[in-house]
């Protein structure tokens, strides 16, 4: 059976193959990569250089690390990631990283999504990263209001929060939690 340039591209993208083409284009650039990787209970930030050896990875920054700094509200929700993204930026700018290139991988581009809110950390940290306005999350979703007006009107909170009420955080103060959070990491 012969096969077409579209079906193999299908079988590359199921087995998890590199599309060089695009792999190529960004190398070319001479700019590092900004790589956001999500699981299903983190979220990760790396900056990679290209070598000829291999690839680098100058530094790593995990949604667990804001743990570190005090952050109770989860890992896994939109704020974190932005505050995983405004976290990495910072670190990017203490190694002298101005400009990069997004590389989300294999995950799908979802318009205001969690890669996307690192991203906007990123950007809002000082790190210059080609990309489109329309598919950052409004401010409102980034420091967690969506998530307080949901806790208000859900009848079934203590199952619904239960992750949050475990670590004493009061869900209904979602933005003012993240604002005392986004100032601690800029304070830094």
């Amino acid at each position: 059976m012969i096969m077409s340039a579209r079906i193999k591209t299908v079988m590359l993208r199921r087995k998890d193959k590199t599309n060089y083409r695009k792999r190529l284009r960004t190398l070319m650039s001479g700019k590092p990569r900004i790589v956001i990787r999500k699981t299903d209970k983190h979220l990760y930030v790396q900056a990679v250089k290209y070598s000829s050896a291999g690839d680098k990875v100058l530094f790593t920054i995990s949604s667990k690390s804001l743990e570190k700094l005090g952050w109770k509200a989860g890992e896994k929700n939109l704020p974190s990631a932005y505050l995983t993204g405004l976290l990495a930026g910072k670190k990017a700018k203490e190694l002298h990283i101005k400009e990069a290139i997004l590389d989300i991988g294999l995950h799908p581009a979802i318009k205001g999504g969690k890669v996307f809110a690192a991203l906007k950390g990123l950007i809002d940290a000082g790190l210059t990263v080609p990309h489109s306005a329309e598919v950052l999350p409004s401010d409102d979703r980034v420091s967690g209001k969506h998530i307080a007006e949901y806790a208000q009107k859900t009848k079934d909170r203590k199952v619904q929060f239960a992750a949050y009420a475990k670590n004493n955080v009061q869900v209904e103060n979602m933005p003012k939690i993240f604002e005392e959070m986004k100032n601690k990491i800029t304070g830094m």
